[in-house]
């Protein structure tokens, strides 16, 4: 049994797909939810639907009875995944759960990203507790620079403070099909795969590639960490998410959100979604 936690998730539910896909039985795959409603289309394709919150050690148990591979999909709760994750790892354990993946950052160990820090100390739950495991380090989505491209072409920039850094992004797609093999494959117990897209690029390249098939000029600004952070929150987001976002920008700067591992092409047999094949599919949306 392949048990997938936050299934219903963007990120769980490709991962789900990427499981069918390769030809895993919907019966032998467990969708593991906080709130069992939003899987009924999970539950409509036969995969088994159970109760399973982070907080709740109790669900957890149930959830996870008879799963042989867990994959352990981060949760959203920045400040309080530690004690989520520790949870999950204890049911996992209790479960005999025979292999646990886990969805870290990119570069986990030597980022100095702010997220990365509670995916270090749940790294250290999974490697610690004596569970054959796999660290998947997703790098960024690039989702997260495609899926709102109006505002670019309304203003004509995209704003940030990476700098002349490149970012590996890759589609969420993607990383759930390295999800997937891992799940249902063979020999990955114990690995740490740097997951990222084959090509990485700044966010001027960004830019250009938008201008290119949108025919809307637009342009890069990069402004300083404190400055694009308030143009953050002017555009109504939560200081502490602006703050974050702004962090994870200064870590492109470094060059923290980038690899040349190859690890993303090497688990899904492909290469990886390229940044013009994503803007194009977002635009044509």
């Amino acid at each position: 049994m392949i048990t997938i936690t936050g299934a219903t998730g963007q990120l769980g539910r490709l991962t789900v797909t990427a499981l069918l896909d390769r030809g895993v039985p919907a019966g032998e795959i467990v969708a593991a939810v906080r709130n069992p409603d939003k899987a009924a289309d999970l539950a409509a394709l036969g995969v088994q639907v159970r109760h399973a919150d982070y907080n709740q050690p109790e669900t957890l148990a149930e959830a996870f009875a008879g799963t042989d591979r867990l994959l352990l999909i981060s949760g959203s709760e920045v400040g309080q995944r530690v004690a989520q994750h520790a949870n999950v790892v204890a049911a996992a354990k209790a479960a005999g759960v025979r292999l646990i993946a886990y969805t870290s950052i990119l570069n986990a160990d030597t980022s100095g990203v702010s997220l990365a820090t509670e995916h270090r100390a749940s790294e250290a739950l999974v490697r610690d507790s004596g569970l054959p495991f796999v660290l998947l380090r997703n790098g960024w989505y690039l989702e997260n620079y495609t899926a709102n491209l109006a505002p670019a072409l309304q203003h004509g920039a995209i704003f940030g403070t990476a700098g002349e850094g490149r970012v590996a992004a890759a589609t969420r797609a993607d990383f759930a099909a390295a999800a997937a093999a891992v799940l249902a494959g063979e020999g990955h117990e114990n690995a740490v795969y740097e997951l990222g897209a084959d090509q990485s690029f700044t966010m001027a390249e960004l830019a250009a590639e938008v201008t290119r098939q949108s025919g809307t000029e637009v342009v890069y600004r990069d402004l300083p960490a404190e400055e694009y952070t308030k143009v953050l929150v002017g555009v109504g987001l939560p200081e502490p998410v602006a703050a974050m976002l702004a962090d994870s920008d200064q870590g492109i700067a470094r060059g923290e959100l980038a690899t040349d591992s190859g690890d993303l092409r090497t688990l899904i047999g492909r290469p990886t979604t390229t940044l013009a094949e994503g803007i194009g599919a977002a635009l044509a949306a």
